[in-house]
């Protein structure tokens, strides 16, 4: 059998399991799994993540956060990355989360479930756009910084959102390119990465003069706490750093219907991406903390920690071309972030739930990709972004919103598989007996971070230094619920979870609600000709 055969039966296969999901192909499948691999691990980005958010584990712990507490967040994020692979396996489509949490909950609770992890997804993608275009942007700023006369210049927050808005721009015009260039990009991400990561762990301790080495004892052991929590919550604050770094990896869920041989492929990419992620930004974290000198207050002062110990070791040249690097890579994880974003608000419009659904479920017929939902991510971005006008806490705030609100879109179709009225089928990738232990650890620790990161900074504070995520996050959840229970026009007079838009035969249909085949079984199912009756809420 030829190889092209053999892709040809892969594709067929795709496109059947799609189909039994209730969608039809409207996407090219371009994306082998090592570019599948490669989209959540470029979004990972780990250098540029580490320098984005070091200011959250250096006044939380120091040396000791930065290294213990990543080693002990990545292993339970390495949970919810295997029981997620898990669902990715069982139902491949760019809808995901939401697609599963109402495939998998009990009849009376599924079309409200399905509403809020979409919109939860919807602004943990957002955020998770603008916080990595924040970072690109600072690190950027900071470039500048180090390379004015005795790093005289200081970005205003206009500047810094002028250069933000650039870069979410320039994304845009990316994003809409078609789907064999964006799935080539993700190779070279992935390289670049890598190489980045690797050449940090071996030059940053060679090039560190003697005087910012710092001894095991210090870099391990010496917990430096300059936020005033307790010392153990604070080590437990410094997760936000790992946590916002290995993190959006149901990116490639949403590239599903992009994926040859998907129900392999994505699990194995999430948990792929989780584990290499996990090991690499330990080994960062172990040279940073030996390298980064002793004066940590400093360090937390200056407007990107990062930077300021490259420039120790390296000084301003060296910096200044490693730096570039960074700041490359960064730019590569917000086009992918913003391309497996738009993929999800594409599929959660296809099922009418977002407001200008009609506008936004379009597929352009030059580049065969959804431009429309590109659009409106990057604009939902830029207004994320006026929130630095509001001060340097308020658009930190952004950070914590990409975690939590991406953690309860996580947590709750893990959730309905185990409580839910379900006999879920797993796919190719299983636990087997460990599903559900793992089930439980990783709903357990997005549960529990989820409320460690509506806390402030500080114990001591006031409207300024309040933490805006609660505010962010539960104000678009509020008003999503508000227009779902809206009078007559609410999603809860119309709304029916995934619609269906081919039936078994691959015939296309138009409002039909579909459950899905492959993580339910046929005999507790509603048929298709069962849910194209209309409700009594319909009717």
């Amino acid at each position: 059998m030829s190889k092209t055969r053999k892709q040809q039966d892969v594709q067929h296969a795709d496109e059947a399991l799609l189909a039994s999901l209730g969608y039809k192909q409207e996407f090219k499948r371009a994306f082998t799994p090592l570019e599948v691999f490669g989209i959540a691990f470029s979004i990972i980005g780990l250098l540029p993540s580490i320098a984005s958010v070091l200011f959250y584990a250096i006044p939380n712990g120091g040396g000791p956060a930065m290294v213990w507490g990543w080693a002990v967040a990545s292993f339970f994020i390495l949970m919810v990355g295997l029981a997620m692979a898990e669902l990715a396996s069982a139902a491949p489509t760019s809808g995901g989360l939401y697609f599963w949490t109402f495939s998998l909950s009990s009849p009376r609770w599924r079309n409200l479930l399905c509403w809020i992890v979409g919109y939860a997804n919807t602004i943990g993608s957002v955020s998770a756009v603008a916080s990595i275009d924040w970072g690109c942007a600072v690190q950027i700023m900071a470039a500048a910084n180090i390379g004015s006369a005795n790093g005289a210049f200081e970005a205003t927050s206009a500047q810094l959102y002028g250069t933000y808005a650039a870069i979410i721009l320039t994304h845009t015009l990316v994003c809409c390119l078609g789907t064999t260039v964006l799935a080539r990009l993700q190779t070279i991400y992935v390289g670049l990465n890598v190489l980045l990561c690797l050449a940090v762990i071996i030059a940053l301790p060679a090039a560190t003069p003697k005087e910012f080495m710092n001894t095991a004892s210090f870099a391990l052991g010496d917990f430096t706490n300059l936020n005033g929590w307790p010392n153990g919550y604070a080590f437990i604050m410094s997760f936000l750093a790992p946590l916002w770094t290995i993190c959006s990896f149901d990116s490639s869920v949403h590239i599903s219907e992009e994926a040859a041989n998907a129900a392999t492929a994505v699990p194995w990419a999430i948990v792929g991406a989780i584990s290499i992620a996990g090991i690499l930004g330990w080994a960062i974290n172990m040279s940073l903390a030996f390298c980064m000198g002793s004066d940590l207050d400093a360090l937390y002062a200056s407007a990107q920690p990062m930077a300021a110990i490259f420039n120790n070791s390296f000084g301003h040249k060296g910096t200044l071309t490693l730096w570039a690097f960074v700041v490359l890579v960064q730019y590569m994880m917000g086009s992918s972030m913003l391309l497996a974003a738009s993929r999800q608000s594409y599929a959660f419009s296809r099922d009418s739930a977002l407001p200008f659904s009609f506008w936004l479920y379009r597929m352009n017929g030059y580049t065969g990709t959804p431009v429309n939902t590109v659009v409106f991510v990057a604009f939902l971005a830029l207004l994320l972004g006026l929130l630095a006008f509001a001060g340097t806490v308020a658009i930190d705030a952004v950070f914590a919103i990409s975690v939590t609100a991406l953690y309860i879109a996580y947590a709750i179709p893990i959730s309905a598989r185990w409580l839910g009225d379900n006999a879920f089928k797993p796919g190719p990738f299983s636990l087997g007996f460990m599903s559900l232990p793992v089930s439980i650890t990783a709903v357990l620790f997005m549960c529990f971070l989820g409320v460690v990161f509506l806390f402030p900074t500080t114990p001591q504070t006031d409207v300024p230094d309040m933490n805006y995520t609660v505010v962010v996050l539960g104000g678009v959840l509020i008003l999503s619920l508000v227009w779902y229970y809206f009078p007559k026009y609410g999603g809860v007079h119309w709304f029916t979870g995934p619609v269906a838009n081919i039936d078994k035969m691959g015939m296309e249909v138009k409002g039909l609600t579909l459950q899905p085949q492959a993580g339910i079984d046929d005999s507790t199912s509603p048929t298709l000709e069962d849910m194209s009756k209309p409700s009594k809420e319909n009717a």
